[in-house]
């Protein structure tokens, strides 16, 4: 180098390695899609700089660990669905990094700028009919998402034509074959500190009655016909 500028040889060396970085996303089986609205779209109740962290730092991390996980093993040619639904099989770093990422990928869907409210339709039919009202199964949901101790997130999930509420510990989801709440999940809520620290400190209540404003029915009802 000189004179402050690169030589041939230099440019080709970083030019190369861009590439070689580019290449090792794209070929990689795992990836981060892109967050559906923008990161201030759900303010109030989940503020801008937190969107960012927890999608570009938090999520990301997951999916380029779980990437460095299944990397030469049986897991790369798995469907991330697949691996967790045989995750007992899994090394912890796999059941981690995996359930990380299937968790933040499902809970971005489920929420939506200019949402919540009360469900319709086949949702709210669903819900009345297990629960009693609406009110009553926020109730039952907030206690999963406000007893769960430490990290980890709530659920309300579908299976044999009815809905249940739970949650699980760390990044586990009820799809995994080692969970104590089992079916399809529809509906999602990320307690760890990291979702809501910033913006709500201790106050773990509060972020789960925000939660409410921002979640997407229609999205919630897609998945309940899915299922």
């Amino acid at each position: 180098m000189a004179g402050g500028t690169l030589g041939v040889a230099a440019l080709a060396d970083v030019a190369f390695a861009g590439l070689s970085n580019v290449s090792s996303l794209e070929t990689a089986p795992f990836k981060q899609a892109p967050l559906p609205y923008d990161f201030a779209a759900l303010e109030p109740s989940i503020d801008k700089m937190t969107m960012e962290i927890h999608y570009g730092k938090h999520h990301a991390a997951y999916v380029k660990n779980l990437n460095d996980a299944v990397k030469g093993t049986e897991f790369e040619k798995k469907s991330l669905e697949e691996i967790i639904k045989s995750i007992s099989k899994a090394p912890t770093a796999i059941r981690n990094n995996g359930g990380g990422h299937w968790n933040h990928t499902f809970f971005w869907e489920v929420m939506g700028p200019k949402k919540g409210g009360a469900p319709k339709g086949a949702v709210a039919d669903a819900i009345n009919g297990q629960f009693g009202s609406f009110d009553k199964f926020k109730e039952e949901f907030g206690k999963a998402a406000t007893t769960r101790f430490g990290s980890g997130w709530a659920w309300l999930v579908a299976k044999g034509g009815k809905l249940a509420v739970g949650s699980t510990p760390n990044q586990d989801n009820p799809l995994m074959d080692v969970s104590d709440v089992k079916g399809t999940p529809i509906l999602g809520l990320d307690v760890w500190e990291h979702a809501y620290y910033l913006h709500y400190q201790n106050k773990r209540p509060d972020y789960i009655k925000a939660f409410w404003d921002v979640v997407n029915w229609d999205v919630v009802a897609e998945k309940l016909k899915k299922a």
